[in-house]
């Protein structure tokens, strides 16, 4: 939506169509909403700073020319997404709050519906929400739109583009999660970001990075509320069963926090906890309220088991691994300008690789830089035309499919058991070797195999075939990309066991792209030139 404001407002003589599977009034990761900006230049720093910050915490594997012109706009966005309504807390003297050294403190829970105003006060742009977009329309590896289908009204539609846009979500569900059943998406991560704006990509042959950094989030416990309310908001340090704080002894970054608590329950001094006691009953409140917020579950906890924080430290735990670009750095391999590698395809957010620790704000930049560079693309361009468009022939095979053995749910549940014992998930402490990943690679070519022959009953039953087919595309290549990535660099995030340290031959991007029905692994420099006939 950000990438639209601005596209809208510098060229409204183009026309920009939103193509949304819910609706972008409450939709996907900020649908509840967030009460800090993670991402901002707060006094006394710069956007190097911001750079030198993302390049630590994702030892060396980032794009500098990313990060740089993702960061040297934080600030800009921040004060536009305030314009437009959204309540950012000050200070007496009117400057922002800070929250640590890079975030500011909002008043968040609306941040969706003010952009979904501000996006329908644009004459230009018409949104079509409730689309599940399946797959790219391209004529010789440009890219000229998408097509999908509604499931409320049974539609199918056909969206030609001069140029497009992927912002889709990241990818969840590929692990088993923490809870079974019924629980199964209480999840860190949007439920339905199923990986569907990478693995279009990935079947439309657009060149993939760093999908092996996968981003694994320490949580509360039970409630996978965030914990840096906690740790920012009132300084609470992680502490063992014995009450020894040992963060000092894995070190900081992401990655290494996580590990710490992994660690330190293998070693037999868990459960691990936020050390909360003692805070006082002003700190008490602003947890409460803050948690009622974005994540009222870890209120609800408090109250139903009268345990507020001030009389009992908050336990936590890693959830599953997840494929975000927002936190790591796994998604297209893309220019400074935000162009992937097929023509007419630009990539901003969760799905734009080689640019972590972005969050929203980060997000809103790169947003406005690809509609920047979408508005230099489409000058004076005209539709290719389209060769060929099969979409009703694909769809009515899963209708005209006879019932079989499997429904979605269950080649869903053992695609996640399989990405959780074979390829490093919550039950083997997030670790995997190559032993293993040639068993998930098996499986998960086996379950994909299954997966077409599924039958759809109702556009909701074809919806959840498309779902669990994206993630399946995205599994196969994450399991490549663990696979290739022979060392480990980061403790959890992709730790291979036959080959437990980090070695100097891999500092390194490792890439793919789909050829000819399997994943090729493409190496590329850290420095790589990614602008122009190089991508």
């Amino acid at each position: 939506m950000f990438a639209a404001i601005r596209l809208a407002e510098a060229h409204p003589e183009l026309s920009i169509v939103v193509a949304e599977k819910a609706n972008i009034v409450r939709s996907g990761c900020l649908a509840a909403g967030v009460n800090a900006l993670n991402a901002y230049i707060t006094d006394g720093h710069t956007p190097n700073d911001y750079v030198r910050y993302a390049l630590n915490d994702a030892n060396g594997i980032a794009r500098r020319d990313l990060l740089l012109t993702m960061s040297e706009r934080l600030n800009a966005v921040t004060k536009k997404i305030e314009s437009l309504g959204l309540v950012i807390l000050k200070d007496a003297d009117g400057n922002y709050i800070a929250r640590g050294t890079r975030n500011v403190k909002i008043n968040g829970e609306n941040i969706k519906p003010i952009l979904a105003a501000a996006v329908k006060n644009l004459g230009n742009v018409e949104v079509i929400n409730h689309v599940n977009v399946v797959d790219l329309l391209s004529n010789e590896r440009t890219v000229i739109g998408a097509w999908g289908f509604d499931v409320r009204d049974e539609k199918i539609f056909c969206l030609r583009s001069k140029a497009t846009l992927i912002a889709t979500g990241g990818a969840a569900g590929l692990y088993r999660p923490n809870h079974p059943g019924v629980a199964r998406h209480t999840m860190w991560y949007c439920p339905f970001n199923t990986g569907a704006g990478y693995a279009m990509g990935i079947r439309a042959g657009a060149e993939m990075t760093t999908l092996e950094m996968r981003f694994i989030a320490l949580r509360c416990k039970d409630t996978i509320a965030p914990t840096g309310t906690l740790a920012q908001g009132v300084g609470a340090a992680q502490i063992n069963a014995r009450g020894e704080r040992y963060q000092h002894r894995y070190g900081n970054t992401t990655s290494e926090r996580l590990n710490a608590v992994v660690s330190e329950n293998l070693n037999g001094r868990g459960p691990c906890a936020l050390e909360t006691i003692g805070i006082d009953d002003a700190q008490e409140k602003n947890l409460i309220r803050a948690y009622l917020n974005m994540a009222p579950s870890q209120t609800m906890k408090w109250l139903e088991t009268k345990t507020p924080p001030s009389i009992a430290n908050v336990e936590i735990e890693g959830s599953e691994p997840y494929v975000v670009g927002g936190h790591t750095a796994g998604g297209y391999w893309i220019d400074r300008r935000r162009r992937t590698t097929l023509k007419g395809l630009f990539a901003a957010g969760d799905v734009a690789g080689g640019c972590p620790q972005k969050y929203v704000t980060g997000a809103f930049a790169e947003g406005e830089i690809a509609a920047e560079s979408i508005a230099e693309f489409v000058a004076d361009r005209d539709h290719l035309p389209l060769e060929r468009f099969d979409a009703v022939d694909e769809i009515e095979k899963f209708f005209g499919n006879p019932r079989g053995l499997y429904s979605t749910e269950e080649l869903e549940e053992a695609m996640q058991q399989t990405m959780d014992e074979y390829a490093g998930g919550i039950t083997k402490n997030y670790r995997y070797n190559e032993a293993q990943l040639s068993m998930a690679r098996r499986h998960i070519d086996r379950i994909e195999r299954l997966s077409e022959k599924l039958r759809a009953e109702s556009m909701y039953d074809l919806l959840k075939i498309y779902e669990l087919r994206d993630r399946l595309t995205v599994c196969r290549a994450l399991i490549e990309h663990l696979s290739a990535r022979r060392e480990t660099r980061w403790r959890c995030f992709a730790e291979h066991t036959d080959y437990p340290n980090r070695d100097p031959n891999f500092d390194c991007f490792i890439n793919s792209r789909l050829v000819d029905g399997k994943i090729k692994i493409i190496f590329r420099d850290l420095e790589a030139d990614c602008d122009e006939e190089n991508l």
